[in-house]
């Protein structure tokens, strides 16, 4: 199992859970993303710089994806993408996407980009808070124990 992260726009508490998570269960943990991400010195942690342009980390993070690996990530047409490879996306607030949920989050998405399109002023998300660091620790967590259970 691998976890990839779509970094570009990864909150920086999630990139600091996530480095303690791979040194902790020594899962591999890659940063994919447009600019150099700096990461701490362990084996199990990496960056990986794509080329700038659109969804170059999303293309990248799709093609290396594996089923089983999990990919964190608040972009839901990737999330997409990794679903029909096997993948488990994982918002950075802790929400699991899944197969029954997908279609209306991107349709959701699409009526968004319509209305803003149109001029209609929608705001945007919340902001990041505590809860939402927690939400996503204990997400990870259930996962991380239950495929541990699961293990031979």
């Amino acid at each position: 199992m691998h976890i990839w992260v779509d970094a570009d726009a990864c909150p920086a508490v999630i990139k600091d859970i996530l480095f303690r998570v791979a040194d902790r269960t020594q899962i591999n943990v890659t940063l994919v993303a447009n600019q150099l991400i700096r990461v701490p010195g362990s084996r199990f942690i990496r960056a990986l710089q794509v080329p700038a342009g659109a969804d170059a980390a999303d293309a990248e993070i799709v093609e290396r994806v594996s089923a089983g690996d999990i990919v964190v990530t608040g972009d839901i047409p990737l999330a997409a993408q990794v679903l029909e490879k096997g993948g488990l996306p994982l918002n950075p607030r802790g929400e699991w996407y899944t197969k029954d949920t997908i279609a209306q989050q991107l349709t959701m998405r699409a009526f968004m980009e319509e209305l803003r399109g149109a001029g209609v002023e929608t705001g945007g998300p919340a902001a990041f808070n505590q809860g939402d660091r927690q939400n996503f620790a204990n997400a990870l967590d259930r996962e991380l124990a239950r495929r541990r259970q699961v293990r031979p």
